[in-house]
C-alpha cells in the first residue's frame, strides 16, 4: 500500500491514528493555521502527487469548524495532483438535513454534499447515514457502512433469551428489524412525533416488549430526547431491563449523564464514530470501535476491491 497517503483533520485524531494502526501505514500529518482575520488555512504536510489519499474528518462538534477544515483538506490534496481523494466521514451531522419540511428551508445535506465534491472529493465513506436517501446527494460514489456487527457482537456475549430490539420509531424500524436477525430476537418500534428538536412524544410501542429485556437501537442520540420519551412508554409496559445502543453518541447538552441517571437503564452502548471526551464518560457507557470496518473499507477501495461484500446490510 505504498501508493496510498492517510491524512487526518482536527475532528477525531485518537480514530485516525486507530484507523492507520490497522492498515499498517503512517498517520500523515496535516496543519492548520488561523489567521488575524480568523480564516483557516491547511496544509498537507507529504507528498501527495499520484498517490491514493483519504482525508478522515467526521463532520463532529463544532461541525462548520471542521467542515470548512475538510474543504480545505480537499483543495490542498487536489491542487497537491492527488490521483484520487476519499473522504473517509464516519460521522455526517448535515445527513438530518434532508428534506423541505417547512417552507423556504435549506437542504443542507446535499448542499453539503455538493461542497465537498466541487472542493475536490472523489468518492465518500461514512458510516449510518441518518436516512437512506442521503446517499443519493452525493455525485461520486460513497460506501455506506454500518456499525450492527460491531454492536450484534457487542450484545451477543449477554443472554437474549427474553430480548426484543426496539426503535424509537417507525422511520429506523428497518434498521432495527436488521439488527434483531443479527441477534435472533424479535423488534418492535415507538410511534413517534416529533415537534420540536428537543420536544418528541412517542404514544406507543408496536409490538410485545412487557417483561422483556429491551435493546433501543437507534442511528444516533444527540440530547437524548426520544430515548427518555421512550423510556415512559417501556415503563409503562412492564419492561425486565433496558440497554440503549446507537452509533453515533453526540451526547450534547448533558444527554449522557441524563441517560447514565435513569436507574433501569443498565447499560448505554455507542461506537467511536464521534469522539467522546473521557472526562463525560459514565460507567455505563460502553464505547466501540468501528476503525477495523473503516480501515478495511479503506484497504478494499484503495485495492479495487467489493466494498459491499463486506458492508452491506444484513
Amino acid at each position: 500500500m505504498r501508493d496510498i497517503a492517510v491524512f487526518g483533520g482536527s475532528a477525531h485524531p485518537e480514530l485516525a491514528a486507530e484507523v492507520c494502526s490497522h492498515l499498517g501505514v503512517p498517520l500523515l500529518p496535516t496543519t492548520v493555521e488561523r489567521f488575524a482575520n480568523d480564516c483557516l488555512q491547511v496544509q498537507l504536510q507529504a507528498n501527495c502527487r499520484e498517490r491514493d489519499v483519504f482525508l478522515i474528518q467526521p463532520l463532529v462538534q463544532p461541525v462548520q469548524e471542521n467542515l470548512v477544515e475538510l474543504l480545505l483538506m480537499l483543495d490542498a490534496a487536489r491542487g497537491a495532483s492527488a490521483a484520487r481523494i476519499t473522504v473517509v466521514m464516519p460521522h455526517y451531522a448535515y445527513a438530518r438535513s434532508d428534506k423541505k419540511d417547512a417552507p423556504r428551508i435549506s437542504i443542507g445535506g446535499r448542499l453539503v454534499a455538493d461542497l465537498m465534491v466541487t472542493a475536490g472529493a472523489s468518492r465518500a465513506l461514512t458510516m449510518t447515514l441518518h436516512s437512506p436517501q442521503v446517499h443519493g446527494f452525493f455525485s461520486i460514489p460513497v460506501d455506506h457502512l454500518h456499525a450492527l456487527r460491531e454492536l450484534a457482537a457487542h450484545f451477543r456475549t449477554m443472554d437474549l433469551d427474553k430480548a426484543v430490539v426496539v426503535s424509537p420509531d417507525l422511520g429506523n424500524a428497518k434498521e432495527a428489524a436488521a439488527f434483531a436477525r443479527l441477534l435472533g430476537v424479535p423488534v418492535a418500534a415507538g410511534a413517534k412525533q416529533r415537534f420540536s428538536d428537543d420536544r418528541v412524544s412517542i404514544s406507543s410501542v408496536i409490538g410485545d416488549v412487557s417483561g422483556r429485556d429491551v435493546i433501543i437501537l437507534d442511528d444516533e442520540i444527540a440530547k437524548g430526547s426520544t430515548v427518555l420519551e421512550l423510556l415512559k412508554r417501556l415503563r409503562e409496559l412492564g419492561v425486565a431491563s433496558v440497554r440503549v445502543a446507537c452509533t453515533h453518541g453526540l451526547f450534547s447538552s448533558g444527554a449522557l449523564t441524563r441517560l447514565s441517571e435513569q436507574p433501569d437503564v443498565a447499560e448505554i452502548v455507542c461506537t467511536n464514530t464521534v469522539p467522546i471526551p473521557h472526562a463525560e464518560r459514565t460507567d455505563k457507557l460502553t464505547v466501540l470501535s468501528v476503525a477495523p470496518a473503516l480501515a478495511e473499507a479503506m484497504r478494499r477501495i484503495h485495492n479495487g476491491e467489493s466494498v459491499s461484500a463486506l458492508f452491506d446490510a444484513p
